[in-house]
C-alpha cells in the first residue's frame, strides 16, 4: 500500500482535513530534518506530511538540509512522494496562480549536498527523467478534477538564493528555455530518486522572476491555498486508488552501485541504512 509524502513549501504549512494526526520527531544520520513529521489519514490514505521551511517558515531555502529530510520520509515508510513549492515565472503565458506539473529541472545551486553516496559508497542514478511519470499524470488528474489553472510539463531550474535573481540572470535562464525558477528542488529530487521514492513537483507561480517581491508572493499564496489544498487532496485520492504495476523509481539503483563491496565503508552503510538498504 502507498504511504504518501508531502513536502510542503512557502504557504504550505498543513493539509486540510487531515484526521488521526500525530506529530513524530524521527533523527537521521545526515543531520536535522526540517521539522517533525506529520502523520495522519485523509480518506483512509496514510499520509507524512514535513514542511521543507519548518513551521514558522524559521529556515531559509540554502539552509535546509535535504538529505535529512529525504532520509526521514524514507525511514516513515514513503513510497510517494509530492512536493509543493512557489515560483517565479519566467514565461509571460504562466500568469500568477498557476499551478505547473514540473517534469525537468536544471540545478544552478552550487552549496549543497546533494548525493547521499559519499566516498567509501559510489552509486550513480539516472536523471534523465527527473520526476516519476506515474505520478505526474495522476497530478494532472488531480489539477483536472480541482478546476485549478495548471500546465503539463515545465522546466524549473533551481538557484540556492535567498536572493531573488538580477535582471540579467532572468534573461540567462530564459535563454536556456526555463519555465519556472525556485529554491528547493535541487537537489531534493535526486535525493529522492537515490531514495526509491517516487517524486513529483508541483510549483505554484507567485511572482514573474524580473519584478518579483516577497509581498506580491505572500499575497498570491495567500489567494491561491485553497487551490493548493483542494490539488493536493485530489492527487492523495488519485495516488492512493491507483492500482498500476510496480513503478521503475522504486528500483532506481538497480545497477548503480560503483564500489565493490569488500570495500564499502561500514560507516557510510550505516548511514545508508534506510536509503540503500535494498541493495547493500
Amino acid at each position: 500500500m502507498s504511504v504518501i509524502g508531502i513536502l510542503g513549501g512557502s504557504g504550505i504549512y498543513q493539509i486540510d482535513n487531515l484526521t488521526n494526526k500525530k506529530w513524530v520527531r524521527y533523527e537521521s544520520p545526515f543531520g536535522e530534518p526540517s521539522d517533525d513529521l506529520l502523520f495522519g489519514e485523509l480518506h483512509g490514505q496514510s499520509i507524512v506530511f514535513l514542511s521543507r521551511h519548518g513551521r514558522g517558515h524559521r529556515i531559509p531555502p540554502n539552509d535546509i538540509n535535504y538529505r535529512a529530510n529525504i532520509d526521514v520520509l524514507k525511514r516513515a515508510g514513503v513510497t510517494d512522494l509530492i512536493s509543493i513549492s512557489a515560483v517565479g515565472s519566467l514565461k509571460k503565458e504562466l500568469t500568477l496562480g498557476t499551478f505547473v506539473i514540473i517534469d525537468q529541472f536544471i540545478d544552478h545551486t552550487r552549496n549543497r549536498k546533494n548525493s547521499f553516496f559519499e566516498t567509501g559508497c559510489v552509486a550513480h542514478v539516472s536523471m534523465k527523467n527527473p520526476v516519476c511519470n506515474r505520478l505526474a499524470n495522476l497530478l494532472e488528474q488531480a489539477a483536472i478534477n480541482s478546476h485549478i489553472k495548471y500546465v503539463k510539463g515545465g522546466t524549473y531550474i533551481t538557484i540556492d538564493g535567498p536572493q531573488f535573481s538580477t535582471g540579467a540572470e532572468s534573461q540567462l535562464y530564459r535563454s536556456w528555455n526555463c519555465d519556472i525558477i525556485g529554491m528547493t528542488n535541487m537537489p531534493e529530487a535526486k535525493l529522492a530518486r537515490e531514495a526509491e521514492i517516487c517524486y513529483a513537483s508541483i510549483g505554484t507561480v507567485t511572482d514573474h522572476d524580473d519584478s518579483v517581491s516577497v509581498t506580491q508572493i505572500i499575497k498570491t499564496l495567500s489567494e491561491n491555498v485553497v487551490n493548493a489544498n483542494n490539488l493536493l487532496e485530489n492527487a492523495v485520492l488519485s495516488i492512493g486508488q491507483d492500482l498500476s504495476s510496480e513503478c521503475p523509481c522504486h528500483k532506481a539503483l538497480d545497477g548503480a552501485l560503483m564500489t565493490n563491496a569488500d570495500f564499502i565503508d561500514p560507516e557510510v552503510t550505516y548511514k545508508l541504512s534506510a536509503i540503500a538498504s535494498r541493495i547493500l
